[in-house]
């Protein structure tokens, strides 16, 4: 089993920017793939990001592309999510979940997910 930690949401002014981490544990060799997801309240969760252990593979839901990076350092066993121009609409909880099996935007091939992190963006 792998276990996923995510930290560094916050509260941000539009425009801003924060930066998410995941740090994995345990079966690390596992892991095929990550991706972060978000759920705002009322909705249901959705895509953001996914990234492929080794780096070679990434993707994003169009409405974070162009603002949003996603980032692994194998090393430390940790994923980033740069999110940078943050609009109201971004505010969340967001998730990062790890795969065992080639995934990317369907939440129900992820495995293993974390407790998530409340991005709040709001002047």
């Amino acid at each position: 089993q792998v276990q996923v930690v995510e930290s560094g949401g916050g509260l941000v002014q539009p425009g801003g920017s924060l930066r998410l981490s995941c740090s994995a544990s345990g079966s690390i060799s596992w892991i095929y793939g990550m991706a972060w997801f978000r759920q705002a309240p009322g909705k249901e969760r959705e895509f953001v990001a996914a990234i492929t252990w080794s780096g070679s593979g990434i993707g994003y839901a169009d409405s974070v592309k162009g603002r949003f990076t996603i980032s692994s350092d194998n090393a430390k066993n940790t994923v980033y999510l740069q999110m940078n121009s943050l609009k109201p609409e971004d505010t969340a909880v967001y998730y990062c979940a790890a795969s065992r099996r080639p995934a990317m935007s369907d939440p129900a091939t992820y495995d293993d997910w974390g407790q998530g992190t409340q991005v709040t963006v709001s002047s």
